[in-house]
């Protein structure tokens, strides 16, 4: 009698129990094709990560130490630490302008055809100032549909591109320019000429957006350019060529000699450059991919192929294959394939990078000479000129005839034409750009130093510091 007392008082909790069992039970199969119909919420990829953060970090080896002591050895021993010291502040100041305004200009537009403006195609917007909403959960898609990475890895990849650039200019104008001038005119360089080629070349709405999302200029048009054959090198090529001119040449110009004054820094410092290419080249596919892979190893074999063609020009002109030829060599090489490096097979990258470094070779030791300019490191002549055989050749490279991976809907002489409009586009840019900015920093503080503080040599007399006791 008394269980049966427990047993009925406990009656109720036993029903409501099993009544909310059933309930679960019943509404589980609704949640289950609930959760089915939810969109799965993209999680970037920890490998592709991975890859793009050590790319990071590849190509800021190429800017520091690599460009700046490739640079520094070239120049004479008076002025080694101007050198390096514009490359350092240089690389500084527009890694603090990128995360300020540089990442929104180059990497925002309009999401829809109805936000499009007039500027869309050439500027992106303040949107992302101060990386407003790039926060840890922030994602950025890569060339294929549905792969992630986190927008702050994308953020920091670009970065060095940004900051590398402008640096690459230091070179045509070493040892007579003016360290505040120089940091006047990186300035107002790169804000008007890097940040818009960036956004025309590179800014697109990314895999799924619909295909008629604004994208930028040359992009819009078709023009390929996979790792800154056009932002990076033509970009700075011809800024150096202008600014060489504009600047006038270093005091004892074709009378003094100015030879570089320790080759062993100029060659690690190219071994440095080639290095940190795989990052900027093979990087810029932003997956780790066989894609990766073939960019990676395209610019192995255009280099070398390079370093080989300058040695052997030399051996047949001068009777010698001298150690900077074989790096001015490599690093025409490097300039060459990087707009190609994911579109040309194994053997187009050779004949590219030869081409390259043949046609380099002429414009650095024949064309300066010829025209009288002095572009004190062979900026436009390395960078510039290999840009443009890099870019157009690109178009010629891609075909799968040739081994290459083209694009949908890729026909050889279109590409070519696409190729030339887009170095077209950034010769005239560039230039402009530059001119506009030199005056503004002559207006602002003057261009060159003194005669005799340039005699006594920029280490000194800007940096009151000697390299070598």
């Amino acid at each position: 009698m008394k269980h049966l007392k427990t047993l009925l008082a406990a009656a109720p909790i036993l029903a409501m129990t099993a009544a909310v069992a059933f309930a679960q039970d019943a509404a589980a199969p609704a949640a289950d094709a609930a959760a089915a119909a939810a969109p799965a919420v993209p999680v970037p990829d920890k490998g592709d990560t991975t890859w793009m953060l050590l790319s990071t970090i590849l190509v800021i080896l190429m800017t520091i130490p690599g460009l700046a002591l490739f640079y520094g050895g070239l120049v004479r021993a008076k002025n080694i630490l101007s050198v390096l010291m514009q490359v350092l502040v240089g690389f500084s100041l527009i890694a603090i302008l990128w995360v300020v305004y540089g990442y929104s200009v180059a990497f925002t537009g309009a999401a829809t055809p109805a936000e499009a403006t007039a500027l869309t195609p050439f500027f992106g917007g303040l949107s992302k100032m101060f990386l407003a909403g790039v926060g840890l959960d922030s994602l950025a898609e890569t060339f294929t549909k549905g792969v992630f990475i986190p927008e702050l890895t994308f953020v920091i990849f670009q970065l060095t591109f940004a900051a590398i650039t402008p640096a690459l200019i230091i070179g045509a104008v070493a040892e007579r320019m003016k360290f505040s001038a120089v940091l006047v005119f990186l300035v107002l360089w790169f804000t008007f000429s890097y940040l818009p080629m960036a956004h025309m070349v590179w800014w697109w709405g990314g895999p799924s957006a619909p295909t008629d999302t604004p994208s930028g200029y040359l992009f819009a048009i078709g023009a390929y350019d996979f790792a800154g054959g056009t932002v990076v090198h033509i970009n700075a090529g011809v800024a150096g060529l202008v600014a060489a001119l504009v600047v006038g040449p270093r005091v004892g110009y074709g009378k003094d000699v100015m030879a570089p004054h320790n080759l062993v820094w100029t060659i690690v410092g190219a071994c440095l450059l080639w290095v940190g290419w795989f990052g900027f080249n093979a990087g810029s596919n932003l997956e780790a991919n066989g894609l990766a892979a073939q960019a990676l190893l395209n610019t192995i074999v255009a280099t070398a192929a390079a370093a080989l063609a300058w040695s052997f020009v030399e051996w047949l002109t001068r009777g010698h294959a001298s150690a900077l030829g074989a790096a001015s060599g490599a690093v025409a090489g490097l300039v060459a394939i990087t707009p190609a490096a994911g579109f040309a097979g194994v053997g187009g990258a050779i004949v590219l990078g030869a081409i390259a470094a043949v046609i380099c070779a002429w414009a650095v030791i024949w064309l300066k000479a010829k025209l009288g300019y002095d572009d004190s490191l062979d900026v436009f002549g390395v960078h510039g000129v290999g840009g443009i055989v890099g870019a157009i050749g690109t178009g010629v490279v891609a075909s799968d005839k040739l081994g290459g991976f083209p694009l949908a809907g890729y026909e050889m002489g279109a590409q070519v034409g696409h190729q030339i409009w887009g170095v077209l586009t950034c010769i005239i840019w560039s230039g402009v750009v530059s001119f506009v900015a030199l005056m503004i920093t002559k207006a602002i503080v003057g261009l060159r130093v003194t005669e005799a503080a340039e005699r006594e040599g920029l280490d000194v007399t800007t940096h009151g510091e000697r390299a070598y006791n």
